[in-house]
């Protein structure tokens, strides 16, 4: 069928009112318009100013001219017809589309998270690889929180008590919000985000969730579509989700561990295996890819200044790119598996990310890794927290080694990495205008 009239199956199937039209923006924002039914289907596309990419997280715009055009013009937004959703907690029936952001001559915008992806992705064709990723999804549950300069808290469960300790991996805590989870599971079985495992990770009210494996674009569509609908669902029960990395002081942070392999696109084999079932020079080299080029690429797996205060030592996240065999204390982890299943698991990135950005980063720092032949360090067999940071320390230095690798310009598109950097620094410098809590408390009469 002619993916015209599928989605017009689709939008009278499902009796559809009005459809989501949305993008994703550096920040992992989902930005669009909602257009009645007949509206979209005789539009074919949406229109928005290219400058809306560029949006900080707190909403401001850096500078934009030399990034879209003194003129501040439209780009079009085209929708991926693969991607349509039902939104499965609106009042009425409604769609969801992800869009592509297109120039008016049909090339892909490049500074468009999804164009980013689709550009690293393309690199993997020409090689005639083809990327399999499955995400993990850390979050917190917390109470409903209206005054920011306090801190957070976990929610009330079931019992009408919160969380008093650790409860990794208890039954019984993830059923203490069994309406919630039950609620979750249906919306996201209607939402088609195919996810397979849910666990109480260590954090008081820290949850984690896992996707099936599959294809990066896909997986980014679905994490992108998840941390809304686990928003939603929080709210419909009286408490708040929050994916920030670091939301508690005296509690873990939380990630988006990305597992990933490579197959050979013409025959689907596991290039990270050869017949013998051994390990093979290219999972080697992408290894060593990630070792070098992590630390070079962290604002799109550590975007925020709150992304750095989970990466600190003893707190269950990676302070280096150190890797071994099933070893969590690294930023770089091979799990037990048949060679079939050959993989690592980036550990580095937060849950903060956006999606699409930490996709395109992972799989772009192994590429290079391929590319130029690279050969890892010899495999930790002991805890990687006694080894020093080699990962930035804050979103400083992070932006400054971003800026001064030139073979992510190439992987990534330079407009792209000037476009985003220049998003960070405005972040980062809104953030420095703000006096904190400690320092009221310390600074005022004290020194």
């Amino acid at each position: 069928m002619h993916p015209k009239q599928d989605i017009q199956a689709f939008l009278a199937e499902h009796r559809i009112h009005e459809v989501e039209c949305v993008i994703p923006d550096m920040t992992g924002i989902a930005r669009g318009k909602i257009l009645p039914k007949d509206l979209f289907l005789n539009s074919g596309h949406m229109r928005l100013p290219k400058s809306v990419l560029l949006n900080t997280v707190n909403g401001q715009q850096p500078d934009n001219a030399a990034f879209v055009g003194d003129t501040d013009p439209d780009m079009v937004c085209v929708p991926d017809l693969t991607t349509a959703r039902m939104v499965p907690w609106a009042a009425e029936q409604v769609a969801v589309i992800i869009h592509d952001c297109e120039e008016f001559d049909g090339s892909p915008v490049g500074l468009a998270p999804r164009s980013v992806l689709r550009r690293v992705l393309a690199l993997y064709e020409v090689q005639g690889w083809q990327p399999v990723v499955a995400p993990e999804m850390e979050f917190y549950l917390v109470a409903r929180h209206q005054n920011p300069h306090e801190p957070l808290q976990p929610p009330l469960g079931r019992t009408g008590k919160p969380e008093a300790g650790r409860q990794s991996y208890s039954i019984d805590a993830v059923n203490d919000f069994d309406p919630f989870f039950l609620e979750l599971s249906r919306f996201c079985e209607v939402h088609r985000l195919g996810v397979e495992t849910l666990i109480h990770e260590a954090g008081a009210g820290q949850m984690e969730i896992n996707f099936t494996h599959g294809d990066a674009m896909d997986l980014a569509d679905r994490v992108f579509l998840f941390k809304r609908t686990v928003r939603e669902t929080a709210l419909r029960h009286g408490i708040f989700a929050t994916f920030m990395a670091k939301p508690m002081e005296a509690e873990p942070g939380s990630a988006m561990h990305i597992h990933q392999s490579i197959l050979d696109a013409t025959t689907g084999q596991n290039i990270f295996s050869d017949e013998a079932g051994a390990a093979t020079p290219a999972f080697r080299h992408y290894i060593a890819g990630l070792q070098r080029y992590v630390p070079q690429i962290m604002p799109m797996l550590a975007p925020y200044v709150n992304s750095y205060r989970r990466l600190s030592r003893f707190m269950s996240a990676p302070i280096n790119v150190q890797w071994g065999y099933d070893n969590r204390t690294c930023g770089i982890r091979v799990p037990e598996s048949d060679p079939a299943n050959r993989r690592l698991e980036n550990r580095v990135p937060g849950v903060d990310v956006n999606p699409y950005l930490a996709m395109a980063a992972t799989l772009g720092a192994g590429y290079l890794g391929m590319v130029e032949k690279r050969l890892p360090s010899e495999p930790m067999k002991t805890s990687a927290w006694d080894m020093d940071f080699e990962l930035p320390s804050h979103m400083e230095d992070s932006i400054r080694r971003m800026r001064e690798c030139e073979p992510v310009r190439d992987v990534f598109g330079g407009a792209f990495i000037d476009a985003f950097l220049a998003v960070k620094e405005l972040e980062y410098a809104t953030y420095n205008r703000v006096i904190s809590s400690w320092e009221r408390e310390h600074l005022l009469l004290l020194v």
